[in-house]
């Protein structure tokens, strides 16, 4: 039985009790009735997100969010299930978090390190928390943590996956160390 990623999408949706930004639309299957009209992203812009996303969650023993094409991914789901606001606030976002790392690291963070840029999300992740917050971060933080958890690499190489599941087990001892297992 293959994955169905749809299916694990409204899953994974359902889980987070429908909170992340174009919920309403994944769960229902609806597209948003005010977008804006010809939106679309440059290969360069997918390719940051791929480095925000590597960012978020990098590679380590399992391979990180640019390897399942996370920045393609995130183009998808604001193209096809943002209202035209929560567009206007990611892009703008995107433009924000550009100027703001080049404005306090001194470089773009297209040619910043891996630790440069975590320090820096980090202090992003810190201020999203507060009540006036940017949203756009919560945003990249969602769809990437949607996006790696539902690809076939996700599941099946950072989660425990059982294609076909045998019989219920109400314990499972765990270890630490042991991967939590795909939906």
């Amino acid at each position: 039985m293959a994955m169905n990623r749809r299916d694990a999408l409204k899953s994974f949706v359902l889980m987070m009790g429908g909170t992340m930004v174009g919920a309403n639309a994944i769960l229902t299957g609806c597209t948003p009735d005010k977008q804006i009209e010809g939106l679309d992203f440059t290969p360069e812009e997918i390719a940051f997100l791929d480095e925000i996303g590597d960012t978020i969650i990098p590679s380590t023993d399992t391979p990180g969010a640019k390897a399942v094409g996370i920045g393609s991914f995130m183009v998808m789901m604001v193209k096809d299930t943002y209202w035209e606001e929560q567009q206007k606030e990611f892009i703008n976002g995107l433009n924000a978090l550009r100027k703001g790392f080049k404005d306090e690291v001194g470089k773009d963070f297209m040619d910043a390190s891996q630790e440069q840029r975590t320090v820096y999300l980090n202090e992003l992740n810190k201020k999203a928390k507060e009540e006036n917050g940017p949203k756009y971060f919560n945003m990249l933080k969602d769809l990437t943590v949607l996006g790696y958890f539902t690809s076939e690499i996700g599941a099946t190489e950072a989660l425990n996956y059982v294609e076909v599941p045998g019989k219920w087990e109400p314990c499972i001892d765990y270890k630490k160390g042991d991967k939590a297992y795909a939906i």
